[in-house]
């Protein structure tokens, strides 16, 4: 990965906040491998009042796509001149893709869980309990809603950021949506399916944070998912397993946003494992 670039070969990234040892990069570097490609993805911190001149920079250099992490995925979309239908939706951009001589914006955070839970259940006719109310609770809420889920609650502490996702969910999908003030520990309701944490609580390095849900209400027909990959086994995670419950760790989702974009730049299907392997090599999984 430290190998000086070659004009020859393609160039795909990640615009976002410093970060020592990108997952991502380890991810899509191992894939390309994997397939004979000769692409770099590079890790390129871009502070928010360069973006404009950043995305200027990929055309330029003839970057065939990028990923976007806080704080870009919504500023980005001005300097765009498109995006798909489910990232107007979201009005958030996590994926950037080269078509023709346009840049296209694409959300591959919602279309990534979805797969992952697809492994599990169909989201279909489902009652979904989700926290948090930010960029990735948007897409996934959103997502779902498309998927055809039949009722969404979003718990969060900011009433204003949850009221708003809300009311994004039902003018644009149509989804029965409704907001919960998130004091104290929170109780599922026994009718819940799928419980979703699209918060950073718990991300590391703040590994041993206590998730503030009521744990004897999950019952072991739930399904207990979060989206933070880094540690993949979260305290939500590991309390939820002692229930009884079915788990997706944050991996699954982050290796369904690695495929998605990386055949939106190149056209070729990858491997799924080479990438949950390279992860798991990054995170230290046994």
């Amino acid at each position: 990965m430290s190998q000086p670039l070659n004009f020859k070969q393609e160039l795909t990234g990640v615009f976002g906040q410093p970060i020592s040892e990108n997952p991502s990069q380890c991810m899509m570097e191992a894939a390309y491998n994997d397939k004979g490609l000769e692409w770099r993805y590079q890790s390129i911190e871009v502070a928010p009042e360069n973006l404009e001149q950043a995305v200027g920079g990929l055309r330029a250099m003839g970057f065939r796509g990028v990923n976007l992490t806080i704080p870009h995925k919504v500023e980005v979309i001005q300097y765009l001149d498109g995006v798909s239908e489910a990232a107007g939706m979201m009005g958030a951009v996590n994926c950037i893709v080269l078509k023709g001589d346009q840049l296209i914006g694409e959300n591959t955070d919602g279309k990534g869980f979805v797969q992952s839970l697809k492994g599990l259940t169909d989201p279909q006719g489902k009652k979904i309990v989700m926290f948090g109310a930010g960029g990735a609770a948007r897409a996934i809420g959103v997502e779902t809603a498309l998927e055809g889920a039949a009722e969404i609650t979003i718990v969060n502490r900011s009433a204003d950021r949850g009221e708003a996702l809300v009311a994004l969910l039902k003018e644009k999908t149509g989804v029965s949506a409704s907001f919960v003030l998130w004091e104290g520990d929170y109780v599922v309701a026994d009718d819940v399916d799928v419980v979703i944490n699209a918060t950073s609580i718990g991300l590391f390095p703040d590994v041993d944070a206590v998730f503030p849900v009521d744990f004897s209400s999950l019952k072991p027909n739930m399904i207990v998912s979060d989206v933070i990959p880094n540690p993949p086994q979260t305290h939500l995670l590991r309390e939820a397993a002692k229930v009884g419950c079915q788990t997706l760790d944050g991996l699954g989702m982050l290796v369904n946003q690695g495929v998605i974009g990386f055949q939106l730049w190149t056209g070729v299907d990858p491997d799924p494992k080479v990438m949950r392997a390279a992860l798991e090599d990054v995170f230290g999984v046994e």
